[in-house]
This record gives C-alpha cells, sequence and structure tokens, in this order.
C-alpha cells in the first residue's frame, strides 16, 4: 500500500512499514511544516492513505468535507517508539484491505476503522 507519513509520526512507524514491503513517504523527510491542508493534497496527488497522529485531520474530513483516499489516526501517546511500530504493524497486517476511503484510529488493543 501507498501511505503518507505526516511529520509528527514517529520514524520507527515509518519505518516499519517500508520494511513490511509498504511504500511510505515521510513529509518529515520531504516538506516539513507545511500545513494540513497541503498534506492531504499531497497524500491525494500520490494516491496514499494519510497516517497522521493529529486530531485536526478529522476536522478537515467530516467537518470540511475534505476529500481523502483514506487517513488512519495513530492515538498512541506515552508509549515507546517500537510499541507504537508493532502495535501499528499488527494492525495493518490485520486491516490493510479495509484502509482505502476510510477513517481509521490505532489506539492500544484496538483498531476502529469508519468508511467515509
Amino acid at each position: 500500500m501507498n501511505f503518507l507519513a505526516d511529520e509528527n509520526v514517529d520514524s520507527s512507524i515509518v519505518y516499519v512499514l517500508r520494511d513490511e514491503g509498504h511504500a511510505v513517504l515521510y513529509v518529515a523527510e520531504m516538506e516539513r511544516g507545511i500545513d494540513d491542508e497541503r498534506v492531504i493534497d499531497l497524500a491525494n496527488s500520490t494516491r496514499s492513505i494519510l497516517l497522521t497522529e493529529d486530531k485536526d485531520f478529522g476536522v478537515l474530513v467530516y467537518r470540511q468535507k475534505k476529500v481523502t483516499g483514506g487517513i488512519v489516526l495513530i492515538r498512541l501517546a506515552a508509549l515507546s517508539s517500537d510499541a507504537k511500530a508493532e502495535i501499528v504493524k499488527t494492525s495493518f497486517r490485520a486491516h490493510s484491505a479495509k484502509l482505502e476511503n476510510a477513517f481509521s484510529v490505532v489506539s492500544p488493543g484496538f483498531m476502529r476503522i469508519r468508511n467515509l
């Protein structure tokens, strides 16, 4: 799958997904400091699912009706980088087929997926 990781996503998550064979563009390696609308536009133009730890993307999608091919909100605060990466890897192995055109939330112990 193609992903665009917002710059706030822990680099360990980016690396583990790349190791899993996913194509992951990382804003921190490309265009640091761009605004959220530009991040969504970049995800759309590269046909990527957006990975983020920023809840503001929910506002853009649900209130402002911003179009996207999918967003994964990572809610794993207070965990180590390795623990975050392992949870995301495990969640994506189980649910990757459902991530396109969905707003998904990864939390410790579960993944919620809501179609857009």
